[in-house]
């Protein structure tokens, strides 16, 4: 039967071996299959800039992805907080297509909204602050024009200083708002909704407006993977492991 994979929140470096391996393992054995994959953002753990696209370890992941495509799969990728300046370089690589955030599709007969997820979470306002910043087309392009290991540096410095404010964070400031959730099904006349971010793998339903609505939460690949796959009958999880 024909189906679509779904996965994010990757988080894929060259200091992580094991996730990258898992990452390979699946798009030779799993993602071969599927007529379409989704990456929903965080595809990297970071990403500086498309002209870092050449180092071997990301040759090896556009490699595995244009394979896929060769084989017939049709591949989108969305931007995640992480990677949110990967640009058609990338793309073109990966022989993929970036989608908008969000992105609504027919699913096999079911509307089917995706998104990263981060724009959910409105209860972390410094976040959201600093998102609103650097998702502007003036900011990346003044971030952009500086040299590729300053750009690097830069983000060290930030992916440093998120790890130790989340030690103050509360759990529920770094989930979804309920309220968003609901008006965005509600913008989008209530579709299944498939998102990544929180890393908070389930399956939730929200009754919005008299509305049943599936809100489908994709994991991480910290020490197994995880893809949701879908069909004509509906969605379920499936577990990645070597």
């Amino acid at each position: 039967m024909k189906h679509s994979l779904f996965i994010s929140d990757l988080h894929l470096c060259a200091e992580q071996p094991h996730s990258t391996q898992l990452f390979l393992h699946f798009m030779q054995h799993t993602a071969i299959g599927a007529e379409t994959l989704y990456v929903l953002g965080d595809l990297f753990e970071y990403w500086a800039g498309d002209d870092d696209l050449d180092t071997p370890f990301h040759k090896q992941i556009t490699d595995a992805f244009a394979a896929l495509a060769a084989s017939g799969t049709q591949l989108y990728i969305m931007h995640g907080n992480r990677d949110f300046l990967m640009a058609e370089k990338l793309a073109a690589a990966c022989h993929a297509t970036l989608l908008p955030d969000p992105t609504l599709i027919d699913l096999y007969g079911t509307p089917t909204l995706l998104t990263h997820g981060d724009t959910l979470c409105s209860d972390d306002a410094a976040y959201q602050h600093f998102r609103s910043q650097v998702r502007t087309q003036a900011w990346q392009q003044q971030f952009l024009v500086q040299p590729l290991a300053q750009r690097k540096a830069f983000i060290e410095q930030l992916r440093a200083r998120s790890e130790s404010e989340k030690q103050y964070k509360s759990s529920d400031i770094m989930d979804v708002n309920d309220a968003a959730v609901s008006n965005l099904l509600r913008e989008y006349h209530y579709p299944r909704l498939i998102h990544g971010h929180t890393h908070r793998l389930k399956l939730h339903r929200h009754e919005v407006d008299d509305h049943i609505c599936e809100r489908w939460v994709l994991g991480d690949w910290h020490k197994t993977g995880n893809a949701l796959r879908c069909d004509a009958t509906g969605c379920a999880q499936e577990i990645i492991t070597l």
